[in-house]
């Protein structure tokens, strides 16, 4: 399954990250930007390899409002939650190995570098 989109998937998003053992991968972007929509397709790649997370695709620019404390400066920017932390927040190459190089440490350490961004407004849908 490609990645959910928040201005389509709203309520299967907050329905998979209601599961607190449900990743949540989330990648910041602007419809505006050509490197954005090229990642994209990756990023769906990626969500169809690895379904028991959840991946979400969001224009940030459209959901400003929403995300107001986010600060997004360059795109694309991954956000990756548990239930508990925030296992990584910024800017990354438009490269899918390197999401997924990402994934692969992040699911077999445990860490936090805060308490979750996204998981409160997004499960408000």
């Amino acid at each position: 399954m490609p990645a959910l989109n928040l201005d389509t998937d709203g309520d299967r998003i907050a329905e998979r990250i209601a599961d607190s053992d449900t990743l949540l991968v989330a990648c910041l972007c602007a419809q505006w930007c050509g490197t954005c929509r090229e990642y994209g397709e990756g990023f769906d790649r990626l969500a169809d390899s690895h379904p028991e997370i959840c991946f979400v695709w969001i224009d940030i620019e459209t959901h400003a409002d929403r995300f107001d404390d986010l600060d997004v400066e360059n795109f694309p920017t991954l956000l990756i939650e548990d239930s508990v932390t925030t296992r990584f927040f910024g800017t990354v190459l438009p490269h899918v190995s390197i999401a997924e190089r990402m994934l692969s440490d992040l699911t077999a350490l445990p860490g936090a570098i805060g308490a979750p961004k996204l998981r409160p407004a997004l499960a408000a849908v």
